[in-house]
């Protein structure tokens, strides 16, 4: 019904508003602390995409995912403490590798499981579409294509597998935001060491509490100007330097120069910006990335490919499954496990929403995850690919 992107965008921008208000409403906003406020914002826009109020596609969510996300990266790093997030620890990166580890495994045992509900009639398509879902779920969607031209996938095979990677992706995402709102119970239920957690939330609360100040213009056209400036630059940049094979696209160089940006400002006095609000003008702009991601989720569609869904979603299952018990094993957090698994399921487009979930001064390690998922996508990717083919004559 409603097409136009800005038509869109109010009503977006008018979901989330609602989301707030009854968030601070003394009764109603109890029901946020069952179910995150981010789970809603990214349910709704699917609910209203996929009943046809607003449209399933549209520029405005590309718009969002080009400008809008890049830009949020800038505000959200521009006060980042580097030193405190080097002190998270050697789980961080141990959680985010054992994710990709059991994608690679997952989904090969997915297949010896439940490949048996695969359409006889897609041959060997079957093990070639799921090694490109790998290559996504490890990387992202650089990878997606690189592994399934790899191994030589036909586009309406891939086409069926971005059905099985928004269904199962999807639901999963959710599931993390689920848990970033209830961190605190889940982490002290197994005695998790919170203290480099704790530290690094504590020093950015300490930091805005020294700098706070009212916002006034100045300071909101100077956020406006660094981050959508740094991001214009980016994308200029982006279009003169050279793609590497199949891992730095030119949305990656994007990613890389505003995460640097923001990282040069944090050693500057534009960090105070953080004080008049930088961190919340971010956070605006990655529910907005939210919410279009929810709009963009076609379930209608799972219908049509019932059986590979079954196989995605039990790929995922394996991988949540260990992943956790990994960090059940490490009494590490449970945000060390979520931006883990969603820096290598999801990529650097969606690693900073769960991380900014727990936490917005947690941003840049889903950012950085992220971009480590990119580098490791085509190699897990091709690797999993040779255990999908092997799995594949097993079952055949």
């Amino acid at each position: 019904m409603i097409q136009h992107p800005m038509a869109i965008l109010a009503v977006l921008l008018a979901v989330l508003a609602l989301l707030f208000m009854i968030n601070r409403h003394p009764v109603l906003g109890k029901i946020f602390k069952v179910v995150p406020l981010l789970v809603f914002a990214y349910f709704i826009p699917t609910i209203l995409s996929n009943t046809g109020l607003i449209p399933l596609d549209s520029p405005l969510y590309d718009y969002i995912v080009q400008w809008l996300l890049p830009s949020s990266l800038v505000l959200l790093t521009l006060s980042v403490d580097i030193k405190a997030i080097i002190k998270l620890g050697r789980n961080t990166l141990l959680l985010f590798l054992i994710g990709t580890l059991t994608i690679v495994l997952g989904g090969p045992l997915a297949y010896l499981l439940f490949g048996w509900l695969a359409p006889a009639d897609m041959g060997v398509e079957i093990w070639k579409g799921l090694a490109a879902l790998s290559g996504s779920w490890i990387g992202g969607g650089a990878n997606f294509i690189a592994i399934g031209k790899s191994v030589g996938v036909l586009d309406s095979t891939l086409s069926m597998m971005v059905v099985v990677d928004v269904a199962a992706a999807s639901v999963w995402m959710a599931v993390l935001l689920y848990f970033a709102g209830r961190n605190q119970k889940m982490d002290d239920r197994i005695g998790a060491d919170r203290t480099a957690i704790d530290i690094v939330k504590r020093k950015v609360e300490q930091f805005q509490a020294e700098v706070s100040r009212p916002t006034n213009l100045a300071d909101l056209l100077k956020m406006l100007a660094i981050a959508i400036g740094g991001t214009a630059v980016a994308q200029a940049l982006s279009q003169i330097l050279p793609e590497i094979g199949d891992i730095i696209s030119r949305f990656t160089w994007v990613v890389i120069f505003v995460t640097t940006l923001g990282l040069v400002i944090s050693f500057t006095s534009v960090r105070d910006l953080e004080g008049a609000g930088a961190s919340s003008m971010g956070s605006v702009f990655l529910y907005l990335l939210v919410t279009t991601i929810g709009a963009k989720a076609e379930f209608a569609r799972v219908v049509e490919v019932p059986s590979l869904v079954v196989i995605g979603a039990a790929w995922l299952a394996l991988h949540a499954l260990f992943i956790l018990l990994t960090r059940w094993k490490l009494r590490a957090p449970i945000f060390f496990a979520a931006v883990g698994s969603q820096a290598n399921v999801g990529g650097a487009a969606s690693a900073p929403i769960v991380a900014s979930a727990f936490h917005p001064a947690l941003a840049p390690v889903g950012v950085l995850l992220g971009i480590a998922g990119y580098v490791l996508g085509t190699y897990a990717g091709l690797v999993c690919a040779f255990l999908l083919e092997r799995v594949h004559y097993i079952i055949h």
